[in-house]
């Protein structure tokens, strides 16, 4: 007697509101790696591109075949007051900025960093700000008294000079994209992000991400997007995008003058 194996194929059960289920997009935003690649892009002493639609330049990059039915779910906005000596005007053109991007955009959550002044000592280079164009000293005799410099020895062994200086860095964006990516992907409060910036400290949170939900990079500088924010398009749950943000993107996305009682600066 032959044994006879019969294999029974179940047809596939499909979800008939699988479809209509929205895909919620959390939208992580680094802004002062936005704001320099935008300016970079547009012209600092341009205007048209400072009061920026986060959330109608997100909707209009998503492919809905990519991720059907996609809804903004939350903004993450992750800056640092630029609260500097003698500068009061820029502090409150940004907060005026942000008041009207949480009214115009809605579920805007605001992590703020820090804004610190920093004393950084280094050679002094040309114009150029090549590094090869070390300014070689004439001699210590012929540095000025009131000149902050003073004569050293490079590393090519010529004499050269080492000058400090007062900047401003901004501190913990990038922790705080991380982090409030990482927590809304394992808590389930999202089904795929998007991540603006092109800082490659955040090379491992998107690799985590990747194994959970969709993530789509955005990169606002016109440089290429940083080689450790790469991936593949099907690592992890796959659906992951790339896009290099272009001067149109911020112009053609800015809000309304005025939102509420907030109305764009004088410039902007």
């Amino acid at each position: 007697m032959t044994n006879l194996h019969c294999v029974v194929i179940l047809p596939r059960v499909i979800d008939p509101s699988a479809a209509q289920r929205p895909t919620r997009v959390g939208v992580y935003v680094d802004a002062f790696n936005v704001y320099y690649g935008a300016r970079a892009h547009c012209g600092q002493r341009t205007e048209g591109w400072r009061w920026l639609d986060i959330g109608g330049l997100a909707t209009s990059l998503i492919n809905p075949r990519l991720w059907p039915n996609p809804i903004i779910d939350r903004i993450v906005y992750c800056t640092a007051l630029r609260d500097r000596p003698g500068d009061p005007s820029s502090l409150e053109d940004q907060k005026c900025y942000i008041e009207a991007l949480k009214q115009h955009c809605g579920d805007v959550r605001v992590a703020l960093g820090k804004y610190r002044p920093r004393i950084c000592t280094g050679l002094l280079v040309g114009r150029s700000g090549d590094r090869r164009r070390q300014v070689i000293t004439l001699g210590s005799d012929q540095v000025p008294d009131w000149l902050p410099v003073r004569e050293v020895t490079g590393p090519e062994g010529r004499p050269v000079l080492l000058a400090s200086i007062q900047t401003f860095e901004e501190k913990g964006s990038d922790v705080n994209v991380a982090s409030h990516l990482l927590i809304d992907v394992l808590a389930g409060q999202i089904d795929a992000a998007m991540v603006f910036s092109n800082d490659s400290d955040l090379s491992l949170s998107l690799v985590e991400a990747r194994l959970r939900v969709p993530v789509a990079t955005i990169n606002p500088h016109a440089m290429p997007t940083a080689g450790d924010l790469r991936g593949g398009a099907a690592d992890g749950v796959g659906g992951h995008w790339w896009r290099r943000l272009r001067a149109d993107d911020f112009r053609a996305h800015q809000m309304p003058v005025r939102v509420g009682s907030h109305v764009k600066p004088a410039g902007w």
